[in-house]
């Protein structure tokens, strides 16, 4: 089935997310360690996938451009808004504290290439192992956020299930329009410019700076345009 992968990977957010609110008792010291261990390995995977371009431009051109778009619509904040509506529903005994931890679990198992990669993976090839690989790490890292972050964490499953999903039903037709070679260069970029969003997400994490970066995800349909005028008029 088209969406084995996809539900494997929210059912896993969801499972990990309960078991983290059962080792709530994990000192803070240890939460503090633990959040910056993974804040940094964030960092360094959106390294190597910045690293992977080919027409780095593309990538500047497009993060600037999605940039405007995405504070022109406010992303961040509509985010936050539904958040915060999950918060209102499910009630937190920190203000914010669902909110935050919904948006900022939803933007790391969102933003990533594997997230788009593994998904066109099961819709193209109906190959489900890359998303089985994504998976593990977020269900790993599901743990960690949720016994740091708290109960929003396992609402991230629900973006997650729905964008992969869409992603993986629509690459069952993409092949018959987009040619193989836009596709892969597609790919390349929207790994680089991802990549850049992800090192963004470990910097919020460590506390170094405040990057808005949900008002950055236009970019990856910027980088799609790029790609194609650059395939067919250059």
């Amino acid at each position: 089935m088209v969406l084995t992968g996809t539900l494997v990977n929210g059912l896993a957010i969801i499972i990990a997310s309960l078991i983290g609110l059962l080792v709530r008792n994990i000192s803070e010291q240890m939460k503090t360690t633990t959040m910056q261990a993974i804040a940094l390995a964030v960092v360094v995977l959106g390294f190597g996938m910045a690293l992977k371009s080919e027409q780095f431009l593309i990538v500047i051109g497009s993060l600037v451009i999605g940039g405007i778009i995405g504070e022109k619509i406010d992303l961040e904040a509509r985010l936050a808004r539904l958040g915060a509506w999950v918060e209102i529903k499910v009630g937190a005994k920190e203000d914010g504290s669902i909110a935050k931890a919904f948006v900022t679990a939803t933007l790391i198992y969102v933003v990533g290439a594997m997230a788009i990669l593994g998904a066109l993976d099961s819709g193209l090839r109906g190959d489900h192992s890359v998303l089985y690989t994504k998976s593990l790490l977020d269900g790993f890292s599901a743990i960690i956020f949720t016994s740091t972050l708290g109960l929003g964490v396992i609402f991230s499953a629900i973006p997650v299930v729905l964008y992969q999903g869409v992603i993986a039903l629509l690459a069952t037709q993409i092949n018959q329009f987009v040619p193989e070679v836009l596709m892969n260069a597609f790919i390349l970029e929207m790994t680089a410019t991802g990549g850049i969003m992800i090192i963004a997400i470990g910097l919020n994490i460590l506390g170094i700076l405040h990057v808005r970066v949900a008002n950055l995800l236009p970019s990856i349909v910027v980088v799609a345009a790029f790609v194609t005028i650059l395939h067919y008029f250059v």
